[in-house]
C-alpha cells in the first residue's frame, strides 16, 4: 500500500502551496477538491493522485473511501474555508448552517471516516480556524462562530484520539487567495489591510503551508491540541 498525505482544498492558496512543498520534499500526496480543471492541472504538475469531491454533499466520504482504499494515510490537512462577511442584521440562519457544515461538520466526517487508518499510522490532522475566532471583528459573526467551533473540535479530538492521532489547528489572518480577492480588489485596499498587521503585509499560502507541513510531519510528534496563529501578529500585538 502507498503512504500519502491527504490535502483537502488542494487547489486553494494554502492547499496548493502545501502540495508543492511536499513535492519538493519527495513526499506523496492525494489531492482533494471540487474544481476538476484546477485539480487535474495541479495533479499533472506534481504527479499526485486526486479525487473530485464537494464536502457540502451528503456522504461525500463514501467515494473518497473507495479512492483511498489502498492508501495508508500519514496525515490529513483540511485546507477548506470561507469568508462570510456581512452585518449581523443581514444574516440568515442558512448562512450559519452552511458555514458550520463547510468548516466543521465536513471535517468531523473526514476524521471519523479515516480514523482507523490514521491510528495505524500514528497520523496527524491539521484543521483551520481564523484570527477572527478569538479577536472580535465587525461583520464576522458567521465565520467567527463556525471557526471557533473548529477550535473546540481540535482540542476535543486531540484529547480523545491521543496518543495515536495528533490534532492541531492553524488560525491564519487574511491570506491572498481566490476567496479573499474581493477584499484585495486593488493595491490601495491591499495596502490598507496590510497596515493593520504588525508585519505590514498580507499573508501568502506558503506562510501557512510551511506550518501545516511541520504539524503533519513526525518533526512535530510531541505537539497536539494546539491552535496556532499565522497572522502577522494581528491576534496578539496589533
Amino acid at each position: 500500500m502507498s503512504k500519502k498525505y491527504i490535502i483537502f482544498g488542494a487547489t486553494g492558496s494554502i492547499g496548493s502551496a502545501l502540495a508543492e512543498q511536499f513535492y519538493n520534499e519527495k513526499q506523496n500526496c492525494h489531492l482533494v477538491g471540487k474544481n476538476e480543471d484546477e485539480l487535474k492541472k495541479l495533479s499533472t504538475k506534481l504527479s499526485y493522485s486526486y479525487s473530485i469531491s464537494n464536502v457540502l454533499e451528503l456522504d461525500f466520504t463514501n467515494k473518497l473511501s473507495k479512492d483511498l482504499s489502498t492508501t495508508e494515510i500519514l496525515g490529513i490537512a483540511y485546507c477548506v474555508g470561507s469568508i462570510d462577511i456581512k452585518p449581523f442584521k443581514l444574516t440568515k440562519n442558512k448562512d450559519f448552517i452552511s458555514s458550520y457544515v463547510l468548516n466543521l461538520v465536513a471535517a468531523t466526517d473526514i476524521v471519523r471516516t479515516f480514523q482507523d487508518n490514521l491510528k495505524r499510522n500514528n497520523g496527524s490532522v491539521v484543521l483551520f480556524s481564523t484570527v477572527a475566532a478569538k479577536k472580535g471583528f465587525s461583520n464576522h459573526s458567521i465565520i467567527s462562530s463556525s471557526k471557533a467551533g473548529v477550535e473546540g473540535l481540535t482540542v476535543a479530538l486531540a484529547a480523545e484520539l491521543a496518543p495515536n492521532i495528533r490534532v492541531n489547528c492553524i488560525a491564519p489572518s487574511l491570506t491572498k487567495s481566490k476567496i479573499s480577492n474581493f477584499l484585495l480588489k486593488n493595491s490601495k485596499a491591499e495596502e490598507s489591510l496590510a497596515k493593520i498587521h504588525p508585519l505590514k503585509r498580507i499573508g501568502e499560502g506558503k506562510d501557512t503551508a510551511s506550518l501545516t507541513k511541520f504539524l503533519l510531519s513526525k518533526d512535530s510528534s510531541w505537539i497536539t491540541g494546539q491552535v496556532i496563529g499565522v497572522d502577522g501578529g494581528r491576534s496578539s500585538i496589533a
